[in-house]
């Protein structure tokens, strides 16, 4: 087998992983050295095989009914898109995949939007990892400090947003053509 069809066996197998939510399917396709690097937070960075698989659990039982739309890339550099939800939230993420010369993934890096999805994912996987961790008292302190932003962010996107949208108003000033 050439290393092309390694790594499109790889991208394949991951997207039927992502799509079944099943992050133990998805932990075939890892590298044992594999990073994630999240879209919801600069602090840290998932390292290694078992804490992405920790991750990935805690992934989709938030995000559910995936379904990728898009792959682009050759080689060892990959990007997939595909939409799903958070609860009731629409999502849409991109993932940035690098391959290592086994056809394993070992870098991820995380795209998401829009801003309500991302705060719906950002508001209950945080607490779903701490609690898969045995940090309750933690998870809880989690949930309350990010519950307040989903909820905004999902008023603001129902409310706000559809204000300023460039097609609901007129110009007070001609516009030149």
């Amino acid at each position: 087998m050439s290393e092309a069809d390694s790594y499109d066996e790889t991208i394949a197998a991951w997207q039927a992983a992502g799509e079944s939510g099943d992050a133990l399917a998805a932990a075939r396709c890892l590298a044992d050295d594999v990073e994630v690097i999240s879209p919801l937070t600069a602090q840290f960075r998932f390292r290694g095989r078992d804490q992405v698989v920790e991750m990935l659990g805690a992934a989709f039982d938030v995000i559910s009914g995936i379904r990728f739309h898009t792959a682009v890339g050759t080689g060892y550099t990959r990007a997939l898109f595909y939409h799903a939800h958070a609860g009731r939230e629409e999502i849409e993420e991109a993932q940035l995949l690098r391959l290592d010369p086994a056809g394993l993934i070992h870098e991820l890096t995380l795209f998401g939007r829009p801003m309500p999805g991302l705060a719906a994912v950002m508001a209950d996987i945080g607490p779903r990892l701490l609690q898969r961790q045995g940090r309750p008292g933690l998870a809880r302190v989690v949930n309350l400090a990010t519950r307040p932003l989903a909820v905004i962010t999902r008023l603001g996107e129902r409310r706000l947003v559809p204000l300023a949208d460039p097609d609901r108003v007129k110009p007070r000033w001609p516009r030149s053509q």
